[in-house]
């Protein structure tokens, strides 16, 4: 049944336009996507949401955009080129390729049932690697960022200074990030390249248990307040043999996939592992001058860690239903009204009598605040399904009453249930139903 769910939500995102697989006329390419025209509307909706959370909510939150291609050292610093590794081994009859610590070892290959067919495990390192300049050798040798992370640490003083921050402050920053994974997949949930949504907040050491608590809390409460079903969340704690080598402490936030509870974001108390690693290798002093304690210290960290395309499919994922509407069944994606790729359709009931002119002023005028859509096209029955599996909240229906009164029909995406409101009363009502 989990697996019917995830085949049917693929099958749906392509119909409709959420996501498409990358260079598919060439036979596609392992583990890439395309974001369609929902899908990129979604995305955009699920960065604004997190951006406004993280900056616009916090006068002591900053953003930043760093280069995703960094000075080789960096990674040296992180860990990244001797740690940043998992264990392969190979089926040696159907030359499949598996993360050792994700299977039993003992038992058949999953993929073509031999036994005893592995290769002895061996360490992978999951950096893109590439050169910079015309020549390829060992001293042009850069990476693409496995993380976004290390752009805001390299930048602690530069943001700090030109803001004029004071510790507590957090770097916010979105962008890409590339790891060669042995065994992507479960659609966009794991993937060679990704979007990361990460903040970290820079604390005075001695502070990072009641910081944990205050990020766990309020990251949890966003996926909350964006439509997210509460019994499909909850919280991991990292034990002692989970922990990474930077961090004190660890929670993940995990969602209730098809395929299982799965990680959404973590929440990392990271110690100061980072500056003082960069502060070694770089040379440069990366301490903070706390002038109320009159003393010098390099900031502890506590990290916001979220996937921005896992996010994306745990939206999609937690909207999709199906239900009995008219005596028929119908596809609808249950959006938070403030995440639907559409916000609303405006559709004349025909296309004649004055009626698709009516209907396309009021689309032009909603156009001016939110992503609409006008659609003349079919029964209005098969218009209201489409914008149903679109999931789209609303949908405004111009018919002859509307010449007589100047009242539209509103539909509810959820219930199907209709109401009459006035035309001049149409932003106002979407306005206090989106925000």
């Amino acid at each position: 049944m989990a697996q019917d769910t995830m085949e049917k939500l693929v099958s749906l995102s392509k119909r409709r336009g959420f996501v498409f697989q990358s260079s598919e006329i060439y036979g596609g390419l392992n583990s890439c996507w395309d974001y369609g025209p929902l899908g990129v509307e979604l995305k955009r909706n699920v960065k604004d949401a997190w951006w406004k959370a993280m900056t616009q909510k916090h006068d002591n939150i900053e953003g930043i955009d760093a280069s995703i291609l960094m000075h080789p050292t960096v990674w040296k610093a992180s860990g990244h080129v001797d740690g940043f590794t998992d264990p392969m081994v190979d089926c040696k009859q159907c030359k499949s390729r598996f993360r050792s610590d994700k299977i039993d070892l003992t038992k058949p290959c999953p993929t073509c049932g031999t036994r005893d067919s592995y290769t002895e495990p061996r360490m992978f390192n999951l950096m893109f690697k590439t050169f910079m300049g015309p020549v390829e050798e060992d001293t042009n040798i850069v990476y693409l960022r496995p993380e976004t992370a290390q752009g805001i640490y390299v930048n602690f003083h530069n943001v700090r200074e030109s803001a004029r921050q004071k510790l507590p402050f957090g770097i916010a920053q979105i962008g890409k990030a590339f790891r060669n994974e042995i065994t992507p997949g479960n659609f966009i949930f794991r993937t060679r390249e990704f979007e990361q949504m990460e903040m970290q907040f820079f604390i005075k050491p001695g502070t990072e248990d009641g910081w944990m608590n205050t990020w766990r809390e309020e990251r949890f409460n966003w996926y909350l307040e964006n439509g997210i079903k509460k019994d499909k969340l909850r919280f991991h704690q990292h034990g002692p043999t989970e922990l990474a080598h930077y961090a004190s402490d660890a929670y993940d936030i995990e969602y209730e996939f098809p395929f299982g509870w799965q990680e959404l974001e973590g929440i990392h108390s990271r110690t100061d592992f980072d500056l003082k690693n960069h502060q070694q290798y770089s040379g440069k002093n990366l301490q903070y001058y706390d002038q109320e304690a009159n003393e010098k210290y390099i900031p502890f960290i506590v990290e916001t860690s979220a996937g921005c395309d896992r996010s994306v499919l745990t939206f999609m994922v937690d909207a999709y239903d199906e239900d009995e509407l008219g005596g028929e069944t119908r596809v609808v994606m249950r959006f938070h009204p403030k995440m639907a790729p559409i916000k609303a359709a405006v559709l004349p009931l025909v296309k004649k009598d004055g009626l698709s002119e009516l209907a396309d002023n009021l689309f032009r005028d909603l156009q001016k605040n939110w992503k609409v859509f006008y659609d003349e096209s079919g029964a209005i029955g098969r218009r209201y399904r489409r914008q149903d599996e679109a999931g789209t909240p609303f949908c405004f229906t111009v018919d002859y009453q509307t010449k007589e009164d100047n009242t539209v029909t509103v539909r509810y995406r959820d219930s199907g249930e209709q109401e009459r409101i006035s035309l001049d009363k149409v932003k106002a009502f979407l306005a206090e139903k989106i925000g």
